[in-house]
């Protein structure tokens, strides 16, 4: 039993030796007594105890005499106070205290709740720009252009200039080419069999070209029925669309005739490939046209194009065997394979009609006013 008693004995005098122990810790200080707070006297008849605390040094009293650093100027709350933010109206420290009991983790029990962000060391607050973002757009006027070329240091100016030139040729001024064949094909039908063509070319740079086109038909073994040729001056007037104007003359049939030719050439919505012309000739008669087609591909190679050709006339001409109005149709449908883009063999199938006065000319030279014909032929561009 000796044995407790001793260690409890031990436990209680360790427990009180506590406080003096941590006043002899260096660096460690009793907090002062509360405002207020009554002094503890030492009871009646009680002998004063002598201090334990060791003497401190010279270097550890230089040490605790040091003022704390100041807090430099640059850190300093140049912006409002936090009571007048939105919200945060000035309140007694007693309300304050109740509304940070309110939320967690925030203790405003001391003096500092009525403080601002100024007296956190560390902490500063931006000013408010004034307008924020709503500057004033500057009038600096734009870097000049540069008109020097650096190259011109080591080269002749004059040798850079060709080389300049030549590079503006040929990224955009340089003149373009192009012959193509849209219909080059033979035609079965019931009676005797024909043939039909229809190409164009152009030269020329992205503004002005000058185009031919040519187009024609014709039956084996007699001879050709319809060639015409045309030579036209061509403008662009917008990224799709070409303003053509010249000359078309008519080979065939007789009499011959010449006209003035106005008319355009383009993409249309959807890559619909138009064409519209009107013709005026050398006898006061007024022609107008108007054909488009659509490729529809199907694979990479395997294109369906369906193609639409109208004719008109202002006036019945009985020499060229024409009636006023729509003089005839075609309607036709070819698929083609390009064995590369240049060269593409098709078949198909085409259907015309002459309509009106024309139709009645037609039956008169004992000509059927409609035919039916499946076509094969070769589309080829160079």
């Amino acid at each position: 039993m000796s044995r407790p008693f001793a260690a409890l004995a031990a436990a209680i005098a360790l427990t009180l030796a506590m406080p003096a122990a941590a006043q002899d810790m260096p660096g460690m200080k009793m907090p002062a007594p509360a405002k207020g707070a009554a002094a503890v006297k030492p009871e009646k008849g009680a002998s004063p105890k002598k201090s334990s605390r060791r003497p401190v040094p010279r270097r550890e009293q230089a040490t605790r005499a040091m003022p704390e650093p100041a807090v430099p100027a640059a850190v300093t709350n140049t912006g409002p106070p936090m009571s007048a933010m939105p919200g945060m109206a000035d309140k007694p420290n007693s309300d304050m205290k109740g509304q940070s009991q309110s939320m967690p983790g925030m203790d405003m029990s001391g003096d500092h709740a009525g403080h601002d962000m100024a007296g956190m060391p560390g902490m500063t607050m931006p000013a408010m720009a004034q307008g924020g973002t709503a500057l004033p757009a500057g009038n600096a006027p734009a870097p000049p252009p540069p008109t020097d070329h650096y190259a011109d240091r080591y080269f002749p100016a004059t040798d850079m200039s060709r080389a300049r030139m030549a590079m503006m040729h040929e990224q955009g001024g340089q003149a373009l080419y192009q012959v193509m064949f849209n219909l080059a094909e033979y035609q079965a039908r019931r009676g005797r069999d024909g043939y039909r063509w229809d190409g164009e070319a152009f030269v020329g740079g992205d503004i002005n070209r000058l185009w031919l086109k040519s187009e024609g038909a014709g039956v084996l073994r007699d001879g050709v029925e319809s060639a015409e040729i045309q030579a036209l001056y061509s403008r662009a007037i917008g990224p799709y669309f070409n303003l053509q104007a010249g000359v078309r003359h008519d080979f065939q049939p007789r009499p011959t005739r010449t006209y003035a030719t106005v008319g355009f050439e383009g993409l249309a919505p959807y890559m619909f490939e138009v064409e519209g012309a009107l013709f005026l000739s050398n006898k006061g008669e007024v022609l107008g046209r108007l054909e488009g087609y659509y490729d529809q591909r199907l694979t990479q190679r395997l294109i369906l194009q369906p193609r639409v050709e109208f004719n008109l006339s202002a006036q019945d001409v009985p020499e060229l065997r024409l009636g006023s109005g729509l003089t005839d149709a075609e309607l036709g449908l070819r698929l083609r394979y390009e064995v590369s883009r240049q060269f593409a063999p098709y078949i198909g199938v085409s259907y015309e009609a002459k309509t009106g006065r024309t139709a009645d000319f037609a039956r008169a030279d004992g000509k059927d006013p409609a035919t039916t014909s499946f076509v094969a032929g070769v589309r080829f561009w160079f």
